[in-house]
């Protein structure tokens, strides 16, 4: 998984890294042993948070295991919990630098 190589990247430049899935807590919990993942992987089986954050890919709704799967994307939040950036990508396939996102807490802790 790209974003656990770039953990320790975007950790010292003070960004803890949370990933949220519509996936249960045991789906979760093998996916992230297998991966060695570093960082916390929250479910959110009923959709939730997915549908709250507006981020629900409804045209993947016509199957129960697609039903509440999110676009994938970043949300950049503060100490806050101000979200200060959304950044996505049309694509499931595309991830976001760990420089990229550097950058964009960088714009907002100036």
């Amino acid at each position: 998984m790209k974003l656990q190589q770039e953990v320790e990247t975007l950790t010292k430049a003070g960004v803890q890294v949370i990933a949220i899935s519509y996936d249960g807590t045991a789906t979760l919990a093998k996916f992230s042993e297998n991966a060695k993942l570093t960082f916390p992987l929250l479910s959110d089986p009923n959709s939730e948070v997915i549908n709250a954050y507006k981020i629900r890919n409804e045209e993947a709704d016509n199957t129960p295991r697609s039903r509440g799967v999110p676009h994938p994307g970043t949300f950049l939040i503060d100490s806050s919990e101000i979200i200060r950036a959304k950044l996505g990508h049309e694509g499931y396939r595309e991830r976001h630098s760990a420089e990229a996102l550097v950058k964009a807490v960088s714009a907002f802790q100036d």
